[in-house]
């Protein structure tokens, strides 16, 4: 998997380095959560390994951000911390954490959360495709609705975008079906 690891701390940052990499993982780093944002943004990293306090933009911000960027792929956030206790793990999952680790973290344990993470991120692949599937009659091309009743694909689409239509007849749907019946 592709990894993102957010650490102001740079032995901390090698060392999640040098042990996700040795996992099998591509991994990019970055100093502060300012950076990491952009290096997240101008990639294709699945998972971010923040640290919660950081300069320039700690990781909660890092994660709120990373969520209100509409139209990209999941990104499966772990947030490290040194800070314990249930307040702050039930303020990170607010913020949008999908995991969260009290640090120091051992190597074996980091490595297990990858694993889950990127168990939970090809289960979400699995959901969007099935989400994306759409019945369409074979024979008189109308679409199942949510509610299982059956319409139209024109309107199917004019609901959910901003197409419209109108309709027309191709050349040889003409040739075929409506220049025998103007007589030609």
């Amino acid at each position: 998997m592709n990894v993102l690891v957010a650490e102001d701390d740079p032995v901390a940052l090698r060392v999640a380095q040098a042990v996700l990499t040795a996992a099998g993982h591509h991994v990019a780093v970055a100093e502060n959560g300012e950076i990491a944002l952009g290096v997240w943004q101008l990639s294709d990293q699945r998972v971010i390994v923040s640290d919660w306090l950081m300069p320039e933009l700690d990781g909660l911000e890092l994660c709120r951000r990373v969520r209100a960027v509409p139209d990209r792929p999941y990104t499966y956030f772990i947030l490290q911390t040194s800070r314990g206790g249930t307040e702050s793990f039930l303020e990170a999952m607010d913020a949008g954490v999908d995991d969260f680790v009290t640090k120091p973290v051992p190597a074996d344990e980091l490595k297990a959360r990858l694993r889950v993470a990127e168990r939970i991120l090809g289960l979400r692949e699995h959901v969007v495709a099935l989400e994306g599937l759409l019945a369409v009659c074979s024979y008189c091309k109308r679409i199942r609705n949510a509610d299982g009743g059956w319409g139209s694909l024109e309107r199917y689409i004019e609901k959910r975008s901003k197409a419209e239509f109108s309709h027309g007849v191709c050349p040889e749907c003409y040739e075929k079906h409506l220049k025998p019946q103007l007589g030609g």
